[in-house]
């Protein structure tokens, strides 16, 4: 039994073999990822495109090959040189045909390209212009409710870019891809790329944002009413003095809040144009992070003097 069982595997063996040489002979269509790089670039050019790209080639050849394309040693890479793709614009650019050619010549003589994508390939360049610029976030982030984003934090902050000279003057600034985080109430931290066009590169490409959260609270504090287009010599008196303003901000800045970074006024020009018992009073500053700002009252007695000494 055992005999006969060593034997059968011997011609199960056997079999395997010629089933496995008669398949690889076999031709066959396979879609193979094969880098390019590009070689000799100038020490006073920026590439602002990826310098390294992957195409996605159709060969056919024998089995043999794709075995050796997928798990051989040998590394098969596409070099574009730069001077003769350069087409001095700021761009390179290889057409479908040269980049078939060129995917051929790097495999096997034996292998046969029947497709290709992309079917061209093209790079951007610069000669080291830069300019460094902020980096804002870009799309929906919003805390659970009685909560708001009291403060944004970026690492970094700002960004080299380069870029084509008539481009580089018009970025302002650079996004984040857009975000999408709902519902949640303590610090929210993340690390997302950042989003540009093909033709400008971004140093680095990743930046961590932190958005900072805080209770929302309903508050008011007195502020003073200042006159404004006044003449010398004349003095508004408003009755009373003070007017509160009501509005909504976090419980850690209500802490630090001072009634000067408010400012309410009332338009002595306005008055005089409209002569009425009570003048109108305007909310015209309001610090950075207070929302839903109103003033308690909109109208109030005044008394308009002479100046003391006139």
């Amino acid at each position: 039994m055992n005999k006969q069982f060593f034997v059968f595997l011997f011609f199960l063996f056997l079999s395997a073999v010629f089933w496995l040489i008669i398949t690889l002979n076999d031709t066959y269509e396979q879609e193979l990822k094969v880098p390019v790089r590009i070689v000799n670039i100038p020490k006073n050019v920026v590439l602002t495109s990826a310098a390294v790209d992957t195409v996605k080639a159709t060969v056919r050849d024998k089995g043999w090959m794709f075995l050796s394309y997928l798990y051989g040693e040998k590394k098969y890479e596409v070099k574009l040189n730069y001077k003769n793709y350069d087409r001095g614009n700021g761009g390179g650019m290889t057409s479908a045909s040269e980049l078939k050619r060129l995917v051929e010549q790097t495999l096997e003589s034996t292998s046969k390209v029947t497709a290709i994508k992309p079917e061209r390939l093209e790079f951007f360049y610069n000669n080291g212009e830069r300019k460094r610029v902020p980096v804002q976030w870009t799309g929906r982030v919003i805390p659970e409710q009685l909560y708001f984003i009291s403060q944004v934090a970026y690492k970094p902050d700002s960004v080299d870019v380069y870029a084509p000279k008539e481009k580089l003057d018009s970025i302002r600034y650079v996004y984040s891809e857009p975000l999408n985080y709902v519902g949640f109430h303590d610090t929210l931290t993340v690390s997302c790329r950042l989003a540009h066009d093909t033709d400008v590169k971004v140093m680095p490409e990743h930046v961590s944002i932190s958005f900072f959260t805080d209770v929302l609270t309903e508050e008011s504090i007195s502020v003073p009413i200042q006159c404004i287009n006044l003449p010398k010599g004349k003095v508004l008196r408003t009755f009373p003095a003070k007017v509160k303003v009501n509005f909504v901000a976090g419980a850690a800045q209500i802490r630090t809040l001072n009634p000067e970074e408010f400012v309410v006024v009332a338009d002595y020009a306005e008055i005089m144009e409209k002569p009425s018992e009570k003048c109108n009073l305007y909310l015209n500053t309001v610090p950075q992070g207070i929302s839903r700002a109103k003033l308690s009252s909109k109208q109030v007695d005044y008394l308009i003097e002479e100046e003391e000494g006139n």
